[in-house]
């Protein structure tokens, strides 16, 4: 063999030892992060990690701060997707082979039964999560310094997951689906209330025609179900991944997750984190800068202090990738454990009853028991315009970053929970015992219960309560804090309200075991 070919082969053997640490360095670019400017330069200059900050405030990696609920949802996001891209292999979107396809996916498909089970219960954690993680972020004021409109872009991202949940809901097409897709086509139809009580329906039926171009039609159909399922794989999609990459800009742009202005490390930060090599914030005696360290603008993120702060490779990473497998194994163990319903093949001739709204649609079809049109659309409607004011209604800029920003928030919020729900299920307690006007005088005008109900009385109690809140403390944040934790008192004690205390004919019953027996 000439001295060329071997030469040759012990290029190629040495290539073969080295192919490890080749395809390692071609993904990071920068080679093996064992320096703090290596470490840097992998965040910052790849694809998958470059969304992230080079460096991350030692406050954004306590657990207790952030609790880790805003990457739970994104995460929960992602199990949902590919379970959800595998369950699309299988299924039909057709009235006539929906039904049984769920079936052989739940009893003939291998692991069919626990995808369809991750992709269930995922998505409908994400729902939880995302309205904890809304919850941390307004209790900690972090819809301040900059981060308003990011507020209004999570109440979008809120709204798209509950319709991204509900349209797959449907999909199975049994009887549980089919009904829940009658009542909210009825909520959609619900300002025919209105309107029929103006007497203008003949002209104006908003009511009558958002429900026909929901359906396609007059009733559930195969139009409907194609509408549906090209909702729920296509248009919901696309509009979360898009406003959820402009949420993640958003954060960047405003300087990453707030943080109390007098932040203090402590011993247990220094256990927790890798602290970067460097002294006196990111430069070394020898200064080097890179693009990475640079920053020009008029940002939260400029002119501030860097201390306090450490790298996020490996730091933030790690700590990412604790809440990612905490998730997985959850929803793997719950999808063991429970299996998602699936009932007999829809059939719009044999109603359920009691016919029920997804879970957590039900605390609005308590209040659609009451008026159509506040229930569906009002009180909703209301809801999410005062969540949107939140961040330009209250401008205090003190305390941001900070759990419920006093002991005196702690105070209001206790008070607003323990107020709010004695008053809610007084309320409730009221409507069940001796019923509403229309018990009382059954000739009383419709316009008259849509305008006065227990809706509407709740939400004027709840901006009542706030108002005296803000005239006792002298502060627009508590206002808020007690806005804030009434809209939570009240979706959960009507959500449980409709979930379990509701039987056949929407009756009150305290257990199932009450329900009459045909």
């Amino acid at each position: 063999m000439s001295d060329m070919s071997r030469s040759g082969m012990d290029r190629m053997k040495e290539n073969l030892k080295a192919l490890k640490q080749t395809v390692i360095g071609s993904f990071l670019r920068s080679g093996r992060p064992t320096s703090d400017r290596s470490r840097a330069a992998v965040m910052f200059n790849n694809f998958f990690l470059h969304v992230q900050g080079v460096k991350t405030h030692v406050n954004t990696l306590r657990p207790a701060y952030t609790l880790g609920l805003g990457l739970a949802s994104f995460f929960l996001l992602m199990i949902t997707t590919v379970s959800g891209v595998l369950l699309m292999i299988y299924y039909n979107p057709s009235i006539e082979n929906a039904y049984n396809s769920v079936k052989d996916i739940t009893y003939v498909v291998f692991a069919g039964k626990l995808a369809r089970n991750m992709h269930k219960w995922a998505g409908e954690g994400m729902i939880l999560f995302v309205l904890f993680h809304m919850a941390r972020v307004f209790y900690t004021g972090s819809y301040k310094s900059g981060r308003e409109f990011n507020w209004l872009i999570g109440i979008v991202l809120l709204i798209i997951t509950f319709g991204i949940n509900l349209t797959g809901y449907i999909l199975p097409w049994d009887q549980l689906s089919y009904w829940a897709f009658v009542i909210v086509a009825n909520i959609i139809a619900s300002p025919k209330e209105l309107t029929d009580s103006l007497g203008i329906t003949q002209y104006f039926d908003i009511g009558g025609f958002s429900k026909e171009l929901f359906l396609g039609g007059l009733t559930p159909g195969k139009e409907a179900l194609t509408r549906i399922y090209l909702f729920h794989i296509m248009l919901f999609p696309i509009l979360l991944f898009t406003v959820l990459g402009a949420h993640f800009w958003r954060i960047r742009k405003d300087g990453g997750l707030t943080k109390p202005e007098n932040f203090l490390t402590t011993a247990v930060d220094g256990e927790m984190l890798t602290l970067p090599e460097k002294k006196g914030g990111i430069f070394s005696t020898n200064k080097t800068y890179g693009l990475m360290e640079l920053a020009k603008g008029r940002t939260p993120a400029v002119d501030k202090d860097i201390e306090n702060t450490v790298l996020s490779w490996p730091n933030l990473l790690l700590a990412e990738a604790a809440v990612f497998f905490l998730c997985l194994a959850a929803v793997v163990v719950y999808s063991f454990s429970v299996d998602a319903p699936l009932k007999e093949l829809a059939n719009p001739l044999i109603p359920e009853n009691p016919a029920k709204a997804p879970w957590y649609f039900l605390g609005l079809q308590e209040l659609l028991s009451y008026s159509a049109f506040m229930g569906g659309v009002g009180v909703p409607g209301l809801a999410l315009l005062g969540l949107a004011l939140i961040p330009y209604l209250d401008r205090e800029q003190e305390h941001v970053g900070i759990w419920f920003s006093s002991q005196q928030g702690k105070a209001v919020a206790l008070r607003a929970m323990a107020v709010g729900a004695m008053v809610l299920i007084a309320l409730l307690v009221f409507v069940i015992n001796f019923g509403w006007f229309r018990t009382w005088w059954p000739n009383v005008p419709q316009l008259l219960i849509t305008l006065i109900n227990p809706g509407t009385i709740w939400v004027g109690f709840m901006i009542a309560w706030s108002f005296i809140v803000i005239r006792k403390t002298g502060s627009t944040r508590m206002g808020a804090i007690a806005l804030f934790t009434l809209f939570l008192v009240s979706y959960v004690i009507l959500t449980y309200v409709g979930t379990e205390l509701r039987g056949p004919n929407w009756d009150f019953y305290w257990s199932k075991s009450q329900w009459p027996v045909h």
